[in-house]
């Protein structure tokens, strides 16, 4: 009895130390972007910082305005989840409630690969595949229009594609779980009652799902925001509005982008466009989350 009571107050302090770590590096993370971030910000003007599209730090008159940079993030993000998340409920639902056992089990391991492959590959197979079809989509279109700046195929679509590939893996999987906790006595009841199989997924299985379904579009999100080496190799990495046709760059690819190189007020700067990303994030998880709470409250 006493070595039972020992383990288990050996395991309740080293889960408590877990947590304490968890939350020191929160913590820590916040701090330091923001005693590195507010400074700049305070520096350059926050009014100019956040609200002005002109972004020349080498300039002899150096300006750090990023509103279409942060527009950039903000639609890159939104669309690809638009995209990707009613593709990867429907493939949730699909290995959860439909697939046969070896269809189930290939699907799978082809997701479980999609999450496998490293960021730099996508963007390689973007830059290479998806960018010449996105010149030649160009071109169609904009044949003729001496105004439009071609990109060669690097533009704010083709990041989008990307993007939604990316989140797929995470969507997927944590959907896939959630729809497989579900009782099955929901789905007997649903069918005993004489509804199909579809209206029962649909109706019945889903709505209960909901919370975790939420969960995997709040890791969707945050992979969507906070992807850089893909999204600097097909976005093409200019500052401009967030057309379809542009070419863009977002918080994460200025970071990756110009840090090598960036000193003085232009490598503060970058810290506050770091702080402005993890703000972001931020609020994005506290919406969703917010969601998911009043969702299992209901």
């Amino acid at each position: 009895m006493k070595r039972r009571k020992v383990i288990e107050q050996t395991a309740k302090t080293i889960f408590t130390i877990c947590a304490a770590i968890a939350i020191l590096a929160v913590a820590s993370i916040t701090f330091y972007l923001v005693a590195k971030g507010i400074p700049a910000a305070r520096e350059v003007g926050i009014g100019k910082l956040l609200f002005t599209t002109s972004w020349r730090p080498t300039a002899e008159e150096p300006s750090y305005g990023i509103f279409f940079i942060i527009l950039s993030s903000l639609v890159s993000t939104f669309a690809s989840i638009i995209i990707g998340v009613p593709i990867g409920l429907c493939t949730a639902v699909f290995l959860s409630e439909i697939a046969d056992r070896i269809t189930r089990s290939v699907v799978s391991s082809a997701v479980e690969l999609l999450a496998a492959i490293p960021s730099v590959i996508y963007g390689l197979i973007g830059m290479m595949v998806l960018s010449p079809l996105m010149y030649r989509l160009e071109k169609a279109i904009f044949a003729g229009n001496e105004t439009h700046q071609f990109t060669g195929g690097a533009n704010l679509l083709a990041a989008v594609i990307v993007l939604a590939i990316m989140i797929l893996p995470t969507v997927i999987s944590v959907s896939a779980s959630s729809l497989q906790a579900v009782n099955d006595s929901l789905r007997y009841a649903s069918l005993a009652l004489g509804a199909t199989k579809m209206q029962t997924i649909w109706k019945v299985v889903v709505p209960a799902a909901k919370s975790g379904l939420l969960t995997g579009v709040v890791l969707g999100v945050g992979r969507a925001l906070g992807e850089a080496m893909a999204i600097n190799m097909v976005a093409g990495g200019a500052v401009n509005i967030p057309l379809p046709f542009n070419s863009v760059r977002t918080l994460t690819t200025q970071i990756v982008s110009e840090m090598g190189y960036a000193e003085g007020l232009h490598r503060r700067v970058l810290f506050t466009v770091g702080l402005v990303l993890y703000i972001f994030i931020m609020i994005v998880n506290f919406i969703l989350l917010k969601a998911r709470r009043r969702e299992l409250n209901e």
